[in-house]
């Protein structure tokens, strides 16, 4: 038998349904929103649900918009035949800071069985139906060097291979900044194999 109403309760449950909210978290949450003067739980409720209800996926890239198609792929001066895909909306806003100026196409997560992710449950279908046509002339992949982000960089690269004359991964490798001696085995091995002339 618990001690908190089941209102707390139920709002602790949905707090961890969210991504690095454990229980702890959720509960923390949940008592400020409840004691804060500067809180307002009507209005974070408000924002989820406009949120929820007014944003959709552009037609063209999956990334979040309001219209039909995201302002990226409405703009004209951008290069469509080269296209970046990317696991999450964030990295797009990452990749509009640099000098990038081609496309993109948002996967929505990585291919992870473990999971229960697997190509249907991912924005894959929609990127070969936009390689089918012919534009892309080349495709980067930017999904992370981790296990999931390499698994899925090698299924697209084995699914589109026909479809794409040029496909590309991000270099990896040591970040500006970084230390050689405190570096990974793996960084290492992938900071030479991706060297370039200077």
């Amino acid at each position: 038998m618990s001690l908190l109403p089941p209102q707390i309760l139920k709002t602790i449950e949905e707090f961890q349904k969210l991504p690095g909210i454990g229980p702890k978290s959720a509960e923390r949450l949940v008592f400020h929103l409840l004691r804060s003067s500067r809180a307002d739980p009507a209005a974070l409720g408000q924002s989820l649900l406009t949120l929820k209800n007014q944003l959709r996926f552009c037609s063209t890239c999956q990334m979040v918009t309001t219209e039909e198609r995201c302002v990226l792929c409405a703009d004209a001066s951008r290069d469509a035949s080269t296209v970046l895909v990317v696991e999450e909306p964030l990295e797009v806003v990452a990749f509009e800071k640099t000098s990038y100026k081609g496309l993109y196409h948002v996967l929505h997560g990585v291919l992870s069985p473990i999971d229960g992710l697997g190509p249907e449950q991912l924005k894959i279908r929609e990127l070969v139906d936009r390689c089918s046509s012919g534009a892309v002339r080349e495709l980067i992949i930017a999904t992370d060097p981790d296990v999931e982000g390499e698994t899925t960089a090698v299924y697209l690269r084995d699914r589109l291979s026909p479809l794409v004359p040029t496909i590309t991964r991000l270099a990896h490798g040591l970040p500006m900044g970084a230390d050689i001696e405190f570096a990974d085995q793996i960084t290492l091995r992938q900071a030479l194999e991706g060297r370039r002339n200077l």
